[in-house]
């Protein structure tokens, strides 16, 4: 059974994502994902349905950051990790977020690891 590293790399969306007043607005946040995909024999045909579409990340990010927002960004990447391990297909993901405006001179982020039992 081959696997493939499945990625969707510097997504920018704004969103409602921390706990001070001046985050109550939307702010930008970048999101990566790295999804591992098992899939019961390689591609052969070179057709979308015989592997993981990454639309429904991107698409499910979308939605995540259109909802009423996070207070810390280890919660919203749990649920990035989530929504990606929905898809019985991905046996591991790593999803990385960052507020990209909070300090002039650094980015601020969370970054996890989350593994099919």
């Amino acid at each position: 059974m081959p696997d493939y590293t499945v990625i969707l790399d510097d997504l920018d969306v704004a969103m409602r994502l921390g706990i001070h007043p001046y985050e109550a607005t939307p702010q930008r946040v970048r999101l990566s994902v790295r999804m591992r995909v098992r899939y019961a024999s390689a591609p052969s045909a070179d057709r979308i349905e015989e592997v993981l579409d990454y639309d429904f990340v991107r698409d499910g990010i979308h939605r995540l950051a259109g909802g009423a927002g996070f207070a810390l960004q280890e919660t919203l990447v749990e649920a990035v990790a989530a929504l990606c391990l929905a898809d019985p297909r991905v046996r591991e993901v790593q999803v990385r977020s960052t507020k990209l405006d909070i300090y002039p001179d650094a980015t601020v982020g969370c970054e996890i690891v989350r593994a099919r039992n």
